[in-house]
């Protein structure tokens, strides 16, 4: 406890150099703006700035510090859009929009807008502590994974991914495929070979991550924003009171923090992230605490509890991140791609190579969220103007800022057409609502998948004996297959319960 104690404060000590507080304020603000404009959401301002960042020569904790602030920014923000639009920022902030914006039409927007805030500080809190608390002990634990279990524990992040995607298990299967099949273009580093480049130069050294990002992330939202054309007439103006008061706390304290713990164990699974912590922590609720039937017409604890939650996950998911070198989000994915332009491997190595840099990034979680505190309550009102914002002015802006960052890596047109292309692929897919989170996850993935299973059947002539040999090995896909079978009994089963009811009705 006295090691970690130490190690955190000499992370404060890097967390409050003037450049790296002057970032993480920046990074809370921007990560706010854009957490805010629908559909946007965190991926995109990460995978946005992080181009940018690096072409700006920053130091590898300060960048780490600024795409963290704007991951949590933007979960900050997302409820704002929620609130006063009825359109999520994120669809992590779509369980808030169920009862915010029937506050906001209420006249209640300022309550809804201030407790949103508070009950994200107090989950972001709550998730910081339990990272302080707990990823040095997984750090210390992960120390005895080989290249067997780095296989089977990757292979667990993507049956997380495809168990816990509702209703769409096999077009989250088809897009970690498509994600694994890029990863694979460019030169193999174990035969010298070139692979799937049509005799092209340019992809010789592979496809380029910041590309993926932008193309399938980025350009494939702002074709969607053309189409749907969102419109400014659904604004809530009028917010009313700007604080909560103290009954209003009492009410939603406990489910608050309920929902900060469940959020946090959510966030810390590979693959779940703040939209599956959400839904969890808004049905917890409603079941324990909804006697009147209120959820759903404007109850202030249908807001505190997502948002807690959402918040929560999100800052959990930096547990496996540091710990395993596995993104528990596909933001998390998208920074993972940010180190690597360090030539940073994240995992439980990072704890005693580059200590300062891992604690001087905990440290900063904590600035952040008071930053972000403080920010957001009083700038209730800004933040109503700012969603004024017209589809004439943002999307154009928005893409000359993913253009100059894809640019600003190799400076090469090339890289400009195939984000175009990857871009246009991205929105075909997405149109079909087949998820983009698993194939940004088998791209930052699966060459570490490859690598660790050459290394492995390397050791054992060729023998596949050995993925199953370790106890953490059998564990690990042991959990993989419960992820992937448990999810559709359960849904077999609630349909059936459903099914029930109508038959004995028809009779």
């Amino acid at each position: 406890m006295m090691d970690i104690l130490s190690h955190l404060i000499s992370g404060f000590g890097v967390a409050f150099t003037p450049v790296n507080l002057i970032t993480a304020a920046l990074g809370c603000l921007i990560g706010t703006v854009v957490g805010l404009l629908p559909g946007l959401g965190p991926i995109n301002g990460v995978a946005i700035l992080m181009p940018l960042a690096f072409a700006m020569k920053l130091p590898a904790e300060t960048s780490l510090i600024l795409l963290a602030a704007v991951y949590i920014g933007c979960e900050y923000g997302g409820r704002i859009s929620s609130i006063l639009l009825n359109i999520p920022g994120d669809a992590g902030a779509i369980m808030t929009a169920l009862d915010g914006y029937p506050m906001a039409r209420k006249g209640q927007g300022g309550v809804a807008l201030s407790i949103s805030a508070w009950s994200s500080f107090i989950g972001s809190l709550v998730a910081t502590l339990g990272i302080v608390m707990l990823a040095p002990l997984l750090a210390g634990w992960a120390i005895s994974f080989g290249p067997a279990e780095y296989f089977a524990l990757m292979c667990f992040a993507f049956a997380c991914i495809a168990g816990l995607l509702g209703d769409s298990p096999v077009k989250a299967g088809i897009a970690a495929v498509l994600g694994l099949a890029l990863s694979c273009v460019g030169l193999d580093s174990n035969s010298g070979l070139y692979r799937f480049t049509g005799d092209d130069v340019h992809l010789s050294d592979g496809v380029q991550f910041v590309v993926v990002v932008i193309g399938v992330f980025s350009i494939s939202e702002l074709l969607l924003m053309l189409e749907s054309h969102h419109s400014a007439t659904g604004i809530v103006t009028h917010t009313g009171r700007k604080m909560f008061n103290w009954a209003e706390t009492k009410l939603t304290w406990w489910g608050t923090l309920r929902s900060s713990v469940v959020g946090f164990v959510v966030g810390v699974l590979p693959g779940a992230g703040a939209t599956v912590a959400s839904a969890m922590t808004y049905t917890m609720e409603k079941r324990l605490t909804d006697k009147e039937g209120t959820f759903g017409k404007g109850d202030i604890r249908g807001v505190a509890a997502p948002e807690a939650a959402n918040n929560s996950a999100a800052t959990g998911s930096f547990v496996p991140m540091l710990t395993l070198g596995v993104p528990g989000s596909g933001t998390t994915a998208v920074m993972m791609g940010a180190l690597a332009l360090y030539n940073i491997t994240p995992g439980p190595a990072l704890f005693t190579m580059q200590p300062d840099l891992v604690w001087g990034f905990i440290a900063s979680l904590f600035l952040a969220n008071v930053m972000l505190l403080l920010m957001n309550i009083p700038m209730v009102g800004l933040f109503t103007k700012l969603l004024s914002v017209p589809n004439w002015l943002l999307v154009p802006s928005i893409l000359a800022v993913s253009a100059v960052g894809v640019y600003a890596v190799h400076a090469t047109t090339f890289d400009l057409v195939l984000m175009a292309v990857l871009g246009v692929v991205g929105y075909l897919l997405r149109k079909q609502d087949v998820p983009m989170a698993p194939l940004i996850l088998g791209f930052v993935l699966g060459p570490l998948m490859e690598q660790n299973l050459r290394r492995a059947l390397s050791i054992t002539q060729g023998d596949t004996a050995i993925l199953v040999e370790s106890p953490i090995s059998v564990g690990l896909w042991i959990c993989a297959a419960l992820m992937l079978v448990v999810p559709p009994l359960l849904r077999w089963r609630r349909l059936r319960g459903e099914g029930a009811p109508a038959q004995l009705n028809a009779g």
